[in-house]
């Protein structure tokens, strides 16, 4: 997570005080011993480098050894924490525009391996077939292993053409597999709407970029615009790797009018800061379910605890990511840069997502739906008549107009499933091509998770009716009772 406001001068100021908290603890013996210590480590360093620079049997790149240095010391910090070289932090600045040259994934080290959070969309990666979840265990032909996210970048960015060739290990796979990627530059789009008709609407999120809030305002208020109110509104924030925190924050700001949106707080426990919902700019309340799963991090997360946590929306899915630590971003002399992990976050209630990601309301697997209209039809559930020695039905005389009734019903029953399934991915049977085709119903017929999203949307309403027009229930007239008794 990269916050664009003060973190620079955030980490410039902590650093600046470190060193005045060094020169007065200098003047006690305390203070004496522990500059001492860190005078012995440094002469220790210092003395190895000049060792190397003196005797190695090859002449050796100074820099190149202080950069290789300094990543070992990383390294023995969180997979976050990492040291930028000048041409990897320039990429790096420009990757927050919305346009960047590369493949177009959002990978983390999960276990020692390179793992893929999620590919953008549309980008090289994801038109070359690489999925959320899998192990990038070679590029190039060469061992990923041991490697830093740095590294990896390193190796899989070149020049808009040029081939990169990613060992690829996912679940059912007996062995990994080869994936040519071509680079290329990479546009995100990160709100992406579907309508969904009658009021309600479908938004995926696929990352928090510059623009993302302001795309959203946009799409929200052209859907309003087209039928007068939001019914009900499904966002979809799964494999949504994050980004940056005043998105989220003003993603979150659209829906909720008080309250806290998120903490951050630093390692000594004291500096705590806390954003807070406003009133200006809230969208009227609708019905909302927030989709998440495993591979939503990070700002994805403060969303999704924001809302579940303010009671303002329904998670369902899959628990998250886990990705609950604040990277702050340091620009260094030469150009180059330090990601440095400086807080964690925390939702309204207090919960640090760190490791632990946002645990949904309504677990949901994302099945295929083909796979379940097949369950549908092969029809295996036993009855009556499948077990051993069951009574056979006695037959009744019956008019021809009750024969042709029972036949009838028959024929009902063999239409149940087509009908059923007709209805759940949101047709009526009876409508022509264009309507079947329609991307609303294209939607809901490829992804199970947000048509489950829909139907809640949908009881929603009709819950509410129920819960509105419930009849009053009158109390006893205990007095009355107890004349009767008497």
């Amino acid at each position: 997570m990269k916050n664009k406001n003060a973190s620079w001068t955030k980490i410039i100021v902590i650093s600046a005080g470190f060193v005045l908290v060094l020169g007065a603890m200098s003047l006690s013996s305390g203070g004496r011993a522990f500059a001492k210590e860190r005078y012995t480590e440094l002469q220790l360093f210092t003395k190895v480098l000049n060792l190397v620079q003196q005797y190695y049997v090859e002449e050796t790149d100074t820099k190149k050894l202080i950069y290789g240095a300094i990543k070992g010391m990383l390294k023995e910090l969180d997979p976050h924490t990492n040291f930028l070289p000048p041409e990897i932090f320039k990429e790096f600045e420009s990757e927050t525009s919305g346009e960047f040259g590369g493949l177009g994934v959002e990978i983390t080290v999960q276990k020692g391996v390179l793992t893929v959070i999620s590919p953008i969309d549309d980008a090289p990666a994801f038109v070359a077939g690489i999925k959320s979840g899998d192990r990038i265990v070679s590029i190039n032909g060469e061992s990923t292993k041991g490697w830093s996210l740095v590294e990896a970048a390193q190796k899989m960015r070149g020049s808009n053409g040029s081939k990169v060739i990613l060992g690829i290990y996912r679940d059912g796979f007996e062995k990994p597999k080869d994936f040519t990627v071509v680079r290329g530059t990479v546009k995100i789009h990160s709100v992406k709407y579907t309508d969904l008709e009658d009021g309600y609407a479908y938004v995926r999120l696929t990352s928090f970029i510059e623009n993302s809030s302001k795309d959203f305002s946009k799409k929200i208020n052209e859907h309003i615009k087209k039928h007068k109110s939001v019914k009900g509104l499904v966002l979809d924030l799964r494999r949504n790797p994050g980004g940056l925190l005043d998105q989220a924050v003003a993603m979150s700001d659209f829906f909720l009018d008080k309250g806290i949106i998120v903490s951050t707080m630093d390692r000594n426990k004291k500096e705590k800061q806390t954003m807070y919902a406003k009133s200006e700019n809230t969208l009227e309340k609708f019905p909302l379910v927030v989709l998440m799963d495993e591979y939503s991090a990070s700002a994805s997360e403060i969303l999704a605890g924001a809302l579940q946590d303010n009671k303002r929306a329904l998670i369902m899915g899959q628990r998250s990511f886990g990705k609950g630590s604040v990277q702050s971003v340091v620009k260094l002399g030469d150009g180059s840069g330090l990601k440095l992990t400086v807080a964690r976050y925390y939702t309204p209630s207090g919960r640090s997502i760190q490791a632990e990601g946002i645990a949904p309301d309504v677990v949901v697997d994302n099945l295929n739906t083909d796979v379940i209209e097949k369950a549908l039809k092969n029809d295996q559930i036993r009855r009556e008549k499948d077990i051993s020695g069951h009574l056979e039905a006695e037959s009744t005389e019956m008019d021809d107009s009750d024969a042709d009734s029972v036949a009838s019903k028959q024929q009902n029953k063999s239409n149940t499933k087509s009908g059923f399934m007709q209805m759940w991915w949101g047709g009526n049977g009876s409508g022509n091509e264009q309507e079947k085709s329609s991307p609303k119903v294209k939607l809901l017929k490829e992804d199970f998770q947000v048509l489950q999203a829909y139907n809640y949307l949908r009881a929603w309403k009709v819950m509410k009716g129920f819960e509105e027009n419930k009849p009053e229930v009158k109390k006893a007239d205990v007095t009355s009772e107890a004349k009767i008794k008497k």
